[in-house]
């Protein structure tokens, strides 16, 4: 088994100390067997830096690991054991910016609302690694997460048995159910290969392009939908004047699959429908401070 070799990815989801301490033992058992052991850098600051090369010096800049371990996890000879679950908040991102950029790395700002084609292109490099920029990509490949036949087969013969429910209990779980992503879904198939222009039009009829083209082949289906704020905010207040009422615990899920684009911005109407007072008293400091509630 000379040619088999375990790839150890340095994530930001555990401490240094767990890779260091764990490490070192798997590279023990794997040698006896004559298994190689390889790290890859994929952590949030791997994966900034290796966005952009052509800003850094040549002792700076490191392989894209994220996009060779892409590849690799298409591959048949690929077994991943554990996928890591990243996550990256545009603060996150921010921060990691930061501390590179005061470490020597001429890396450029996250630019926050692009104007130049140039800022375009920065952003959508960095909105690559921000969110859970590393889980579709690895999932991709032969990550089954589906249960196998056996172990279905196995709980229909020995269902588990639920304790007793008590009628006193308070859990509730609320949808929006009218006016969110679900209920106003869409779809269309392309009758012939073109493009699509993606437009916003507001209620007084002023209209803003979004994506100037979008190329489609014939038969492709195409699909949009959109989430109503006015109406997202009425079911936030009263979700959480029913939780506050009946004393249980206000939590919020975020299941939009859109984690890089509305999961911020519908996080941020959730901060502030929670806190009310706070924005309409404090509201333009915070704004002034450079603060949204759209950043956690």
């Amino acid at each position: 088994m000379t040619d088999s070799t375990i790839i150890y990815t340095h994530t930001d989801e555990a401490p240094a100390l767990a890779t260091y301490s764990f490490l070192p033992v798997i590279e023990a058992y794997a040698s006896t067997a004559g298994v190689r052991v390889e790290t890859r850098d994929i952590s949030l600051a791997g994966r900034i830096i290796a966005s952009f090369p052509e800003h850094l010096n040549e002792d700076q800049r490191i392989d894209d690991a994220l996009a060779e371990l892409g590849e690799l996890a298409k591959t048949p000879g690929a077994n991943i054991i554990k996928l890591p679950n990243i996550s990256a908040s545009i603060p996150q991102l921010k921060a990691a910016i930061a501390e590179l950029q005061e470490q020597g790395y001429a890396l450029p700002a996250y630019p926050d609302e692009p104007k130049t084609d140039e800022e375009r292109e920065i952003r959508a490099r960095y909105d690559k690694v921000k969110g859970s920029a590393v889980n579709p990509v690895l999932r991709e490949g032969n990550s089954d997460r589906r249960a196998p036949a056996s172990v279905k087969n196995y709980a229909k013969a020995h269902p588990h048995r639920m304790g007793a429910w008590t009628p006193e209990s308070r859990t509730n779980v609320a949808t929006m159910g009218v006016n969110d992503f679900r209920s106003t879904e869409k779809s269309a198939v392309i009758e012939a290969d073109g493009s699509l222009r993606i437009e916003h039009v507001a209620a007084d009829g002023t209209t803003t392009v979004l994506r100037e083209s979008v190329p489609v082949l014939a038969g492709e289906v195409v699909d949009a939908s959109v989430l109503h704020v006015a109406a997202l905010r009425e079911f936030l207040t009263a979700q959480i004047a029913k939780a506050k009422a009946e004393g249980v615990l206000f939590s919020v899920h975020l299941k939009a699959t859109m984690m890089k684009v509305s999961d911020p911005i519908i996080f941020g109407h959730v901060v502030r429908a929670f806190f009310p007072k706070t924005f309409a008293k404090y509201g333009e400091a915070l704004v002034a401070a450079g603060l949204s509630p759209n950043d956690g």
